[in-house]
């Protein structure tokens, strides 16, 4: 049986959203603990991790409560980096492996680090019948938000395999839905993709947001 891979002294970034696998997160960085931090890992081409809040700010500030986060989060690879202006960095960064915590620790000037352990990608499950209305609702929502983006910024229309992928198809729909961060979270850390898109045609259902 193979030992799952590990990663020491990964950098974390804690934040009030989710990054899913296969997400995209722009990010405008000016603490200096994170300016230091996004630097090193795009010389190094290294990624950095991104683990929801469940408690705390995203900032730092007198008096706020200890900044405390899920254990199970996802690497995000940095695809961009710009310096419009000193102490200012803006970059665009993509989700690709989940990982979870089992140790961190915050450095002397207050950024995060842990060892990781990666956890596995999802394995590719086709769409049921019975859950495909849900994929073509993606795919409409999906080319309305490429439509209204200036042509320089749109993204890459979604594919025939990645609509008929479970896990693509949840959590592309997780980034879009509005419900709490906590879950999710927990639609995330799920590691079946079938149950994760099941769970997310309930909220669909509910709130009449897919016919």
């Amino acid at each position: 049986m193979a030992h799952p891979l590990t990663l020491t002294s990964l950098p974390l970034f804690p934040l009030e959203t989710v990054l899913f696998p296969g997400g995209t997160l722009p990010l405008r960085v000016f603490e200096v603990r994170y300016l230091d931090m996004v630097r090193k890992c795009q010389r190094a081409g290294a990624p950095f991790g991104v683990v929801a809040l469940a408690s705390g700010r995203e900032v730092r500030q007198a008096g706020a409560p200890q900044e405390q986060f899920h254990d199970v989060g996802t690497l995000a690879a940095i695809a961009q980096l710009q310096s419009p202006q000193p102490g200012l960095v803006t970059l665009n960064a993509h989700g690709t492996l989940r990982f979870r915590v089992r140790q961190s620790h915050q450095l002397p000037h207050g950024l995060w680090v842990a060892d990781v352990e990666q956890l596995d990608a999802d394995t590719p499950a086709p769409v049921p019948a019975d859950l495909r209305r849900f994929a073509t609702a993606l795919a409409h929502v999906l080319q309305t938000l490429h439509d209204r983006q200036p042509e320089t910024e749109r993204t890459p229309p979604a594919t025939p395999a990645q609509l008929d992928d479970c896990g693509w198809v949840a959590n592309r729909w997780c980034e879009l839905l509005p419900v709490p961060l906590p879950l999710k979270q927990r639609l995330m850390a799920l590691d079946n993709p079938l149950v994760r898109l099941e769970l997310v045609g309930d909220v669909l259902d509910r709130t009449g947001i897919a016919p």
